[in-house]
Parts: structure tokens; C-alpha cells; sequence
């Protein structure tokens, strides 16, 4: 996996998507290294949610309805490589901080790159 052209899938809540917008700023900070930042910006919002367009989506065939809170894919990537000394490294854990100028949206946390 070729780790200069890596980028971050964040699954954001529905709720959390009214003020997101591709090519807003955002700061990562990875599990790997507490207190490391790194620059990034929104590159695409999903059409649909996780479950939407999963393998085998999920289904209740009881009969009742439970509203659950989806989960939609947003495409992150890093503004430059990330450092050799910090590589961002595929499978592991980061926190996604989007700045909507008018303040954060708040983070995504358990995001993938």
C-alpha cells in the first residue's frame, strides 16, 4: 500500500453532516502518535450511508422499527505526505476535527485510514 497517497474514510454521524462541505479544513490526530496533527481536507462526502451500501446490509424482519442513527462515509486527505518519522499507517485508529469557520462540527473518533 503505497502510504504517500493515504487518506482517511471518517464515518460522521447523519446529524453531523448539515455544515460539512468538501474542501473544508480539517485536523487528524492519530492513535499512533498522541499529540501529533496533521493537515487535511474534506475530498468527498458518500452518497449514502455505511450500512447502504454494505456487502450484507442489515435487516430486521421483526416487524418493529427502531431508528438508528447512520453512519455516512467522508473521504479526508492529508494536505501533504505524512512524516517518515510519523507515518499514518492503514487499519489504525485517528480523530477527525473539521473546522466549519464558524467552529468545529466536533470529531469522529474510531475513523480508518
Amino acid at each position: 500500500v503505497p502510504l504517500d497517497q493515504v487518506y482517511v474514510e471518517a464515518n460522521f454521524k447523519e446529524s453531523q453532516l448539515e455544515h460539512l462541505r468538501a474542501g473544508q479544513a480539517v485536523i487528524v490526530e492519530s492513535d499512533l502518535y498522541p499529540g501529533r496533527e496533521y493537515a487535511a481536507h474534506i475530498a468527498s462526502i458518500a452518497p449514502g450511508s455505511g450500512a447502504a451500501f454494505a456487502l450484507l446490509p442489515p435487516e430486521n424482519a421483526s416487524g418493529n422499527w427502531v431508528k438508528v442513527v447512520q453512519r455516512v462515509p467522508v473521504r479526508i486527505v492529508l494536505d501533504a505526505p505524512a512524516p517518515a518519522e510519523f507515518p499514518l499507517r492503514v487499519g489504525t485508529s485517528v480523530t477527525a476535527s473539521v473546522d466549519i469557520r464558524s467552529g468545529s462540527v466536533g470529531k469522529d473518533e474510531g475513523t480508518r485510514p
